[in-house]
């Protein structure tokens, strides 16, 4: 009698990384549609400064008697009372656009003067950034619910770690992005697209693919096919300077980089970018999705409608500066962080930058020291000349619980008048 042979127990096989890009559909636009869902369809622009909120809010609502006016009212609104591009004069710059004003070539950091020439019949309208912060913490809640391994990467995007998520690995990921893309959109109304790859690098590629409300999914055979005729300025972290060099070279497409010698790559672009361009033209990347990260520094800066000058502006360019200053203080408390870096950044009329800061003794929070501290930066720079952007940051963070009481500055030094800075 033959004795009976068991099989062996099969090994366990890891699941195979699968990591997900999600970026929101046109996010600042789309929120706007929100509230006012007769402009779908519609070229819109969003931006042009935080002070034309107050001026585009009162035009809508003369179109409303006051009887009529409230939150459920927005949609009576008729479309021809919105402001449009072609009204705008200023130096302010598009945040973003809904994908039927992107067809006439207007989008993001666009200066709007420019965009105007380009579609002049779009409407523009301001960013709400609370409610954009606000939409953002919910699309972003609800991926946690499902996914809980995600890596914020601003208001519209996150990466998600796939791997050990039910669905994760079905149909290469599709399966779960599914889910999370009907969960978006049931607690938000918003759309977005996700890109699911085995790492980081192919999935921020592979969201732009099918946009909007896309899902496109890349697996590791698929990168000659699909990654490799793209041009180098898909890989995040080729800008236009590099894109240029490589270009001269007679390098126009990932798949042409992958074809050239790591040696010459490093010998041409420098021992670690040109390593890194090995790497990643053959579609490697081993960044681990990261839940947390510590800040290096919080800063606030904004361009202006017009240059301002030191002298001739001082009471408009001194009512933003404190503004600034406190922006930044409030961003520290909200998020639970103290610095004592704090430092200015100034863009003249000629577009060159200039910086400048301080390292005080004490971790601080507050908005009358950074006002004095920024203040005594400027005093650095030339203001004879007229200034096009101000930014004020604060680096050297620490959490605000582990900053005993002798390191933070007492919040009792006057700021600077302005008359004393200039």
């Amino acid at each position: 009698m033959l004795a009976r042979v068991s099989s062996p127990t099969p090994l366990h096989r890891p699941n195979q990384r699968r990591i997900a890009h999600l970026d929101m559909d046109a996010f600042f636009a789309s929120v706007e549609l929100l509230r006012y869902p007769q402009l779908k369809g519609l070229p819109v622009v969003i931006g042009g400064g935080r002070r034309r909120e107050a001026d585009v809010f009162a035009r809508l609502r003369s179109a409303l008697p006051d009887r009529e006016w409230g939150p459920d009212t927005l949609d009576r609104i008729p479309v021809d009372f919105f402001p449009r591009l072609a009204d705008y004069t200023g130096r302010g710059v598009a945040t973003t656009a809904t994908y039927p004003a992107r067809q006439f070539g207007v989008g993001s950091a666009m200066g709007l003067m420019k965009a105007a020439k380009l579609c002049p019949q779009a409407i523009l309208l301001p960013v709400d950034f609370d409610e954009v912060r606000r939409i953002s913490r919910l699309f972003k809640n609800t991926i946690a619910e499902i996914a809980p391994v995600m890596e914020d990467r601003g208001v519209d995007e996150v990466y998600i770690d796939f791997t050990e998520v039910p669905g994760g690995q079905r149909e290469g990921g599709r399966v779960l992005a599914r889910l999370i893309q009907k969960s978006i959109f049931q607690a938000t109304g918003l759309t977005c697209s996700i890109g699911v790859a085995p790492n980081k690098l192919i999935a921020k590629m592979a969201s732009e693919f099918k946009k909007p409300n896309g899902i496109s999914v890349v697996m590791p055979e698929d990168v000659q096919s699909l990654i490799w005729p793209l041009p180098c300025r898909k890989i995040n972290g080729v800008g236009p300077k590099a894109d240029a060099k490589l270009q001269g070279h007679g390098i126009h497409t990932i798949g042409e980089l992958a074809a050239r010698d790591r040696g010459w790559l490093i010998d041409t672009f420098g021992k670690s970018y040109g390593a890194w361009l090995h790497e990643v033209s053959w579609g490697r990347d081993e960044r681990p999705v990261v839940t947390e990260s510590e800040p290096v520094s919080m800063s606030r800066e904004t361009t202006f409608e017009r240059d301002l000058h030191a002298v001739r502006d001082r009471v408009e360019l001194g009512a933003i500066f404190t503004r600034l200053c406190e922006q930044v203080a409030a961003d520290l408390q909200r998020k639970g962080y103290m610095g004592k870096t704090i430092g200015v950044k100034l863009r003249y009329e000629n577009f060159q930058i200039v910086t400048r800061d301080v390292t005080i003794e004490h971790f601080t929070d507050d908005a009358a020291t950074l006002r004095r501290q920024a203040g005594l930066c400027l005093k650095r720079v030339d203001l004879s000349r007229r200034i096009r952007l101000l930014g004020v940051r604060v680096g050297s963070l620490r959490r605000a619980d582990e900053v005993t009481t002798l390191g933070a500055v007492p919040p009792s030094t006057p700021a600077l008048t302005m008359d004393q800075l200039f």
